[in-house]
């Protein structure tokens, strides 16, 4: 049985992602079960060679009480992977000590538990304690009983909150204001357009650079465009010097690392420094979704695509929040940025042939599986495939983030 993952991002009070869960889409709700449970766990161990963990990002994954016992456990790194227990049905009240035990040997294994917020009801008084998270789904739960809970949980527990669902900035800010830390969906990643906003002038830098990169411009031509802005040019400096590229001796010439890096690498590199540069008021998480999108369908691209193919697809991730990044619709944003006409097709109008690798990315972030299984039969890609690649761009992601 092969299973294929999505995911969603859970994010701070200062919308930097801090989590995300993982959901098996290979199987409906009701045919969740232990074995299903296992053997998601079981591929995300082999498609990350080895490791679940994404840097210091935590993974949340849904489980079954069966699935508590199994031995795909021991295979899992517990101090970044959080387990959401699901509650018993009303049949099953009678079992409610009954399960207490596993609980317990699973928290004790290092293990952190989420639980939804009826384990709050005083049935499962006994869970409470072990609870190192609850959640809320703000689509049903509102007003004066969303409030209720949430002082309920912090009178009761040490638990921190998680609002599910969470689909407008207002949301956020009531939340926020209630005393919940944590926040669950992609609200942060739609664009608030501000009336006549303009580039900041090291955005307007950073795009004359992948203009002058695009062209193939000389190497005295980018280093005149460095010397005029101190930010950028001391940004391309740490980040040549950073040690991911292992040198021996310092850089400090910004000919020298024009050279070293070469046009591509260049390139890529200022784009991913776009989505750094973003307003004061966009979410930091906007970002890190921007970038994870341009690897994730870099490496998806690679599977069949020649390379410079993967670098347009690369290109067409990172500045498919563009609009979210700066502020402005993406066709005032694209008017400032000369791109080949397969990335502007696909950003602009989701047509071309990469934008099926973008429609794959987004599926990646969502519960649409019509879009994902569609998209991934039109690239006859497997779901092998897209979860090493899915991971990996997480991972990646994360490491860009610690440089």
């Amino acid at each position: 049985m092969t299973t294929s993952v999505a995911r969603q991002a859970i994010v701070n009070d200062a919308k930097e992602i801090v989590a995300y869960e993982l959901f098996n889409r290979s199987v409906s709700e009701h045919a969740h079960t232990a074995s299903t449970d296992a053997q998601a766990l079981f591929n995300l161990l082999t498609l990350s060679d080895g490791e679940t963990q994404v840097g210091k990002t935590l993974l949340f994954i849904n489980c079954t009480h069966d699935s508590l016992s199994g031995g795909h456990l021991d295979l899992v790194a517990p101090e970044h992977v959080v387990l959401e227990i699901p509650p018993l049905s009303h049949a099953q009240f009678d079992q409610i000590d009954l399960r207490l035990p596993a609980l317990q040997s699973t928290q004790a294994r290092g293990f952190k538990l989420a639980f939804d917020h009826t384990v709050m009801a005083p049935s499962y008084e006994s869970w409470l304690p072990l609870a190192a998270y609850i959640k809320l789904d703000v689509s049903f739960l509102t007003g004066p009983a969303l409030a209720s809970l949430v002082q309920m949980a912090r009178s009761k527990t040490t638990a921190q909150l998680i609002a599910e669902k969470v689909e407008t900035e207002e949301q956020f800010t009531r939340l926020k204001a209630l005393g919940v830390t944590l926040f669950q969906g992609y609200w942060f990643a739609k664009p608030t357009l501000i009336e006549g906003q303009s580039l900041r002038p090291s955005q307007a830098a950073i795009l004359q650079l992948i203009d002058l990169v695009r062209k193939q411009a000389s190497t005295a031509d980018i280093e005149e465009v460095l010397k005029r802005d101190p930010t950028l040019s001391f940004n391309l400096l740490r980040f040549i010097n950073s040690a991911g590229f292992g040198l021996q001796t310092e850089v400090t010439s910004f000919k020298h690392a024009v050279m070293l890096l070469g046009l591509k690498k260049l390139f890529k590199w200022a784009a991913l420094l776009m989505t750094t540069s973003a307003n004061s008021g966009v979410a930091p998480a906007v970002g890190t979704t921007a970038v994870v999108r341009g690897r994730l369908m870099e490496l998806l691209a690679a599977e069949t695509l020649p390379p410079e193919d993967c670098d347009h697809a690369f290109v067409i991730g990172v500045f498919s929040l563009l609009d979210s990044l700066l502020g402005m619709s993406m066709e005032a944003a694209l008017a400032n940025l000369p791109l080949p006409q397969v990335v502007s097709d696909a950003l602009l109008h989701r047509s071309g042939p990469m934008s099926e690798y973008l429609k794959l990315a987004l599926a990646c972030e969502s519960g649409d599986d019509l879009a994902f299984a569609d998209s991934a039969r039109t690239l006859q890609l497997t779901d092998r495939q897209i979860n090493w690649a899915h991971l990996q761009a997480l991972a990646w992601a994360e490491t860009l983030g610690q440089e």
